[in-house]
């Protein structure tokens, strides 16, 4: 498992960001085979959802955030902020998840907080 801290938003609450790699991203590329593909043409028939597409997808993020994850850690990153995912069909059978962010290097900033009283 990663030490990686993936967020989307772009902060992270007691952390404070020392340095700015810049975008990343990791990417994916799926097809079903036919059998799937036919299977899945008959459900689509019927209406409802599409548990091999579904499977197929949600797969097909997980990986995308995994090289995604993968490729902060080669840059020496160790958080990415502002995670977002994006999707495209390559021809009628294939489909691209990008999952991408921007890298950046983090270090906590409530160890170095000093408490000061009002009287």
């Amino acid at each position: 498992m990663s030490d990686v801290i993936m967020v989307n938003t772009e902060y992270i609450p007691g952390k404070r960001i020392v340095k700015v790699f810049g975008t990343i991203w990791g990417i994916t590329v799926r097809s079903r085979g036919l059998g799937g593909n036919l299977v899945a043409g008959l459900r689509s028939l019927a209406g409802g959802e599409i548990k091999e597409y579904t499977k197929m997808l949600s797969d097909a993020r997980n990986t995308a955030m995994e090289r995604l994850q993968s490729a902060a850690e080669q840059i020496g990153a160790n958080a990415v902020i502002n995670v977002r995912f994006d999707s495209s069909d390559i021809g009628q059978v294939m489909t691209e998840i990008v999952a991408y962010g921007t890298a950046v290097l983090v270090e906590d900033v409530t160890e170095n907080i000093e408490r000061v009283g009002l009287s």
